[in-house]
């Protein structure tokens, strides 16, 4: 497998009428919900394409450890795909780590978005590949639902803006400070279950996003010492939580999960924001590019994420040909 590089890839840009490859590397997806997801693509002016077999069924699971493989090293080596956006989440891409070819997915980079269960794919992508990957919509968990995708993001993080400032009005500060950093992160279940795997995640000098769905604050608490007793927050410069929803006990537990947050991780001496709406959210899900220098405030007066350099490669305009007519 190819080694980190030091510089991250940017992969090309996204543009109307490119055709956006599908895939379903964890559980089994409906054929309802994916031509919803379609439709909603094609509104955007994109062209989906996924294999017939994205609807295969093997368990839980969206077919075969080898159906998997295939669609997805598939999706990257065709050149009319654009970008690779997965069907949804739940569970099953771990299986894919040790047989996907890494060194075929560095040789042809492309934006590869998803979330939840696939935190695994971009986290591996970035660090073992070098990739920039995308934390965002999916098409059966948002492109299906009327207000699933935050398109200012989602344009801004695909169509290769230079800088520009993440949607944060339902973002609070925990920890007040300023940061800078490579933005990296994902589902926590998943980057506390990479430990002592060789696919661990690499956290230093990041902004750390985290998020999930349905954990009670106790596992959370867990998981998030899993990851302080690991290291893996020693060289952390900040830290930014998703919306965490249902991530509660009881409705009267009497107490928060910012006041379980703060007591496992108030002491780091860094910036801490909670409620970024991206991954597991109630509407409107905001992409989120890993792997790019970012800058997290945390202040009196709000909470500010700027991405500092473009996620995505424009295509470079032919140089000027002079000679005789």
């Amino acid at each position: 497998m190819p080694s980190s590089p030091k510089a991250r890839i940017t992969p090309p840009a996204l543009r109307a009428g490119d055709t956006v490859g599908i895939v379903a590397p964890a559980s089994n997806i409906q054929r309802e919900m994916l031509d919803a997801g379609c439709r909603a693509l094609r509104e955007l002016g994109y062209k989906p394409f996924y294999f017939d077999s994205i609807l295969d069924r093997d368990l839980f699971f969206a077919g075969s450890i080898e159906r998997r493989k295939r669609e997805l090293e598939d999706m990257f080596i065709r050149d009319e795909v654009r970008a690779i956006l997965c069907a949804r989440g739940g569970y099953g891409t771990n299986y894919l780590l040790p047989v996907l070819d890494l060194n075929k997915i560095a040789a042809h980079p492309k934006i590869f978005i998803g979330y939840s269960d696939v935190t695994t794919l971009l986290t591996w992508f970035a660090d073992g590949a070098g990739l920039v990957t995308f934390h965002g919509p999916m098409v059966t968990k948002d492109f299906s639902q009327p207000d699933g995708v935050d398109l200012g993001s989602w344009s801004a993080a695909l169509s290769g803006t230079a800088a520009w400032e993440v949607k944060a009005d339902s973002v609070s500060g925990l920890v007040e400070g300023f940061a800078d950093g490579i933005l990296y992160g994902g589902c926590l279940s998943m980057l506390a279950a990479s430990l002592g795997t060789p696919y661990e995640i690499r956290t230093e000098g990041g902004i750390l996003f985290i998020e999930d769905i349905a954990a009670k604050p106790y596992q959370i608490d867990r998981m998030l010492m899993q990851l302080k007793l690991a290291g893996k927050l020693e060289q952390v410069r900040g830290i930014i939580f998703g919306e965490m929803l249902d991530c509660v006990q009881t409705k009267d537990q009497g107490y928060t999960l910012q006041e379980v947050i703060l007591r496992v991780l108030g002491g780091l001496g860094i910036p801490i924001a909670y409620g970024l709406r991206s991954g597991h959210v109630s509407r409107q899900n905001v992409t989120l590019p890993l792997g790019v220098q970012s800058q997290l405030r945390v202040s009196a007066q709000g909470v500010s994420l700027k991405i500092l350099q473009p996620a995505t490669a424009l295509a470079k305009t032919p140089a000027m040909q002079v000679g005789k007519r």
